[in-house]
C-alpha cells in the first residue's frame, strides 16, 4: 500500500487542488500538509496532532478518513514508535535528575545540622567555661588586698620605732629668731614616706572595670527573606497550534490551541515549551510578551523561560 503521503498527491493534484487550497479549507498551514505528502514525520507535531491533521486532510478530500488513518499507521507507525521510546528515555532522564536534586538536598540538610550541632555544642562549653572562671579568679584579689604591702609595713615598722629611739621630744614647737621651724620638728612634706608607696601600690592593684559587650547586630541571619512571586505563562493562539506545557519538573501537559484561544499556568522556578506554529502562538511571562522562537508554521522544541 503506497504511504498516505503519495495518496493524498495524487488525488488532491487529481482533483486540481493546490496546497494553497486544502489549508484554505483545513485550516492547517501548508508546510505541515506539504510534510505529510513528503513523509517528513520529523516537521510535524506529536502523533495525536499529525492524526488530527489527516482525518482533516481527508475529509477536505472527500476521503474515507478510517482508511487514511490506516495508511497513516502503516507510514507513519515506525517513526512515531522512535519519538515515543525517546520520550520515555527523557522523561527517566528528568526522573533521576530530579532524584539527585533530592539526594544533594538532604545532605546538605544532614551538613547543616551537623554543623548547628557542633555551634551548640561548642556554645555550652564556653558558657560552662564562663560559669566557673570568676570563682577562680576572685581569690587571688581578695588576699592581693588583705595583705599590707611592703612599704606599708615598714612604714609602720618605723612609727612604731620612733619613740624609743628618738630624742625627747619638747613640748610645744620653739622658733628661731630668723622664722625656721626647730630642729627636732618634721617638715609636712618629709612626713611618712611609706603611706605614700603603700598607697600607691593599693591603687594599683585596683580590679579594673570590665565593659559589657554590646550586642551583636545585623547577622545574616536576623534578616527576613522574601518569597519571589511564582511565574505566569500566558499563551494566545493566533493559528492552529499544538502546545506542550511542563511546569517546573512536572509532567508535560498538551493541548490543541485554535485562534483566539487563551490559556495560563503556573509555576515557581520555570517551564519548558513546545511549540507547533511557533509563529501562531503568543507567549507571555509575567505580563512580558517574550520571543519570538520562530516562524509560522514552524515547530519550536524545549523551549526553558525561568526568572
Amino acid at each position: 500500500m503506497e504511504s498516505v503521503g503519495d495518496f493524498f498527491r495524487q488525488v488532491r493534484e487529481t482533483k486540481g487542488l493546490t496546497l494553497d487550497d486544502v489549508a484554505s479549507k483545513t485550516r492547517i498551514h501548508p508546510e505541515f500538509l506539504m510534510a505529510l505528502e513528503e513523509g517528513n514525520y520529523a516537521r510535524l507535531p506529536d502523533q495525536v496532532f499529525a492524526k488530527g491533521f489527516v482525518r482533516s486532510y481527508a475529509r477536505s478530500l472527500g476521503l474515507d478518513e478510517e482508511d487514511a488513518m490506516r495508511r497513516f499507521t502503516e507510514s507513519a507507525g515506525a517513526f512515531y514508535n522512535k519519538q515515543s521510546e525517546l520520550e520515555l528515555l527523557r522523561v527517566r532522564q528528568a526522573a533521576d535528575e530530579r532524584q539527585r536534586q533530592a539526594n544533594r538536598k538532604v545532605i546538605f540538610a544532614a551538613a547543616a545540622v551537623a554543623v548547628l550541632a557542633l555551634i551548640l555544642l561548642l556554645g555550652r562549653e564556653q558558657s560552662t567555661m564562663s560559669r566557673h572562671r570568676p570563682a577562680g579568679d576572685a581569690e587571688p584579689s581578695a588576699v592581693g588586698t588583705a595583705q599590707p604591702g611592703p612599704a606599708n609595713g615598714a612604714a609602720r615598722g618605723q612609727s612604731e620605732r620612733k619613740p624609743a629611739d628618738s630624742a625627747p621630744v619638747r613640748r610645744g614647737p620653739e622658733r628661731s629668731e630668723t622664722g625656721s621651724p626647730p630642729v627636732g620638728e618634721a617638715k609636712p612634706q618629709d612626713a611618712a614616706p611609706g603611706l605614700g608607696a603603700a598607697a600607691g601600690e593599693q591603687e594599683s592593684m585596683a580590679p579594673l572595670s570590665t565593659v559589657p559587650a554590646a550586642p551583636l547586630a545585623g547577622l545574616p541571619g536576623q534578616t527576613d527573606s522574601t518569597r519571589s512571586a511564582p511565574l505566569v505563562l500566558d499563551l494566545e493562539a493566533m493559528e492552529l497550534s499544538w502546545v506542550v506545557v511542563q511546569v517546573d519538573g512536572a509532567s508535560p501537559h498538551e493541548a490543541l490551541m485554535r485562534p483566539g484561544d487563551r490559556v495560563q499556568w503556573k509555576a515557581s522556578d520555570r517551564f519548558t515549551l513546545t511549540l507547533g506554529n511557533a509563529g501562531g502562538v503568543r507567549v507571555l511571562l509575567n505580563g512580558k510578551q517574550q520571543g519570538p522562537f520562530g516562524t509560522r508554521g514552524g515547530v519550536a522544541r524545549e523551549i526553558v523561560l525561568k526568572r
